[in-house]
């Protein structure tokens, strides 16, 4: 049985493909949803990555679509979700997935761009994606949002300042919409992803590569960090996305859930 037979999902940052979006995009067209992929598309070869994403989706049986979303521009959300209505109809399951590394660094040398780049990203992006959505969800009777913030998000880890305080954030908007929204039979929940094998994770392995380090060195170290002795993959994170989208946790909202391995937070 298909848990998500004839649902519409929205997906963004979705692009990459070693990125949770695209693995969670997969994995709910799988389970039986018409899946819109969205991602930037600044350029010709940004679009055809994003397309290329959805061939590999149709090329599996699964139904995918493109379009090109700069969700730190209001009315790019705006068209998007507007050009899903005129298609489908409905939009039952959000799953806001893009997001930035620029707060990753130490304290003292953040700049003024890469706090506007994470807060814009991470926190506002997924806020007006919500916005734009929710009002479909009412009027539908139900809908479930996913935010995709971090084990970041539930405790502090050293030299991730500005990405630490708005991964906070979006667990904080998840808990808000969570109590706001209930009773429209919207579900909010935020799954908070540890230490995962993906290209945000390469970039993390980076910052904590040492002299005479291998990336692979850096890997191995992180894996030992984890009760289950393994970094994720993005599927991990996925399972848990179509978890949270299905009737299965029909009585599950307001929840931060750990994607980690067993891995506690830091502070």
């Amino acid at each position: 049985m298909k848990l998500l037979l004839n649902k519409v999902a929205i997906v963004t940052g979705a692009a990459h493909p070693m990125g949770m979006g695209f693995a969670a995009g997969l994995k709910l067209a799988q389970a039986g949803a018409k899946v819109i992929l969205t991602d930037l598309g600044r350029n010709e070869q940004e679009l055809e990555t994003l397309e290329q994403r959805v061939s590999e989706i149709s090329e599996l049986g699964g139904n995918a679509i493109a379009m090109a979303v700069d969700i730190t521009e209001r009315s790019q959300i705006d068209a998007c979700v507007e050009k899903v209505i005129e298609r489908y109809g409905q939009i039952d399951i959000l799953f806001n997935n893009a997001g930035s590394p620029a707060g990753c660094g130490e304290f003292l040398n953040m700049t003024d761009q890469q706090w506007d780049i994470s807060y814009q990203v991470n926190v506002k992006g997924t806020a007006d994606f919500c916005q734009a959505v929710i009002p479909v969800m009412i009027e539908n009777g139900n809908g479930s949002i996913i935010n995709n913030s971090s084990l970041s998000g539930l405790a502090a880890i050293e030299n991730m300042a500005a990405y630490t305080a708005t991964k906070f954030a979006v667990v904080g908007l998840t808990k808000a919409l969570a109590c706001e929204f209930g009773k429209n039979n919207i579900r909010v929940n935020s799954v908070c992803p540890g230490n995962i094998w993906t290209q945000m994770g390469q970039i993390e392995a980076e910052l904590l590569q040492k002299d005479g380090q291998s990336i692979a060195d850096v890997k191995k170290g992180m894996s030992a960090k984890v009760p289950l002795g393994r970094c994720g993959v993005s599927e991990d994170v996925a399972n848990a996305v179509v978890y949270l989208a299905s009737d299965m946790a029909s009585y599950v909202s307001g929840v931060a859930m750990p994607v980690s391995g067993g891995m506690a937070p830091g502070l």
